[in-house]
């Protein structure tokens, strides 16, 4: 007889095993026939312009971050407002439960306010648009032979 972590390990390896599986028909019957216009650059329907290479703003990073601190912030208020505004709740603990909940959420916003204010403080929700380098690549092979590439697959 199995126990209940039994059960789950089972149930995990089926489906590692069910996905496995699938994957290896898939890989089985897809046809492999490579061509030029299968390996070019596809960038939303449109023809890549420059270079490929080109550095990410850090600042997406930091926003999803701190959009992430106050969503959670906000998960942790939601179970407290509904324990707070149970009337019955306060009268049962003499008031004193209200009191206790109201300044533990003052002090746990307030460590939230001055986290905000730091970061604000510091310019990590100024939005600067980022300098564009273009990487310097020396290649043996010239420019023309590039653009008379672009040209023929240009027309297709």
């Amino acid at each position: 007889m199995l126990s209940d972590f039994g059960i789950i390990l089972l149930a995990i390896i089926l489906a590692a095993v069910a996905v496995l599986a699938v994957l290896g028909i898939a890989w089985m019957l897809r046809p492999a026939k490579p061509n030029d216009e299968k390996l070019t650059t596809y960038e939303s329907g449109e023809d890549p312009i420059g270079n490929a290479n080109v550095q990410f703003n850090i600042k997406f990073y930091t926003v999803a971050l701190i959009f992430i601190l106050f969503d959670v912030e906000l998960v942790f208020l939601f179970p407290w407002a509904t324990v707070f505004g149970s009337k019955q709740f306060i009268e049962d603990t003499n008031g004193l439960w209200g009191w206790f909940t109201l300044a533990e959420m003052c002090i746990f916003i307030s460590i939230l306010a001055l986290g905000l204010a730091y970061v604000w403080a510091n310019g990590y929700l100024d939005w600067v648009k980022p300098e564009y380098r273009t990487p310097k690549f020396k290649s043996k092979i010239p420019m023309n032979m590039y653009d008379q590439v672009n040209e023929k697959y240009a027309d297709k």
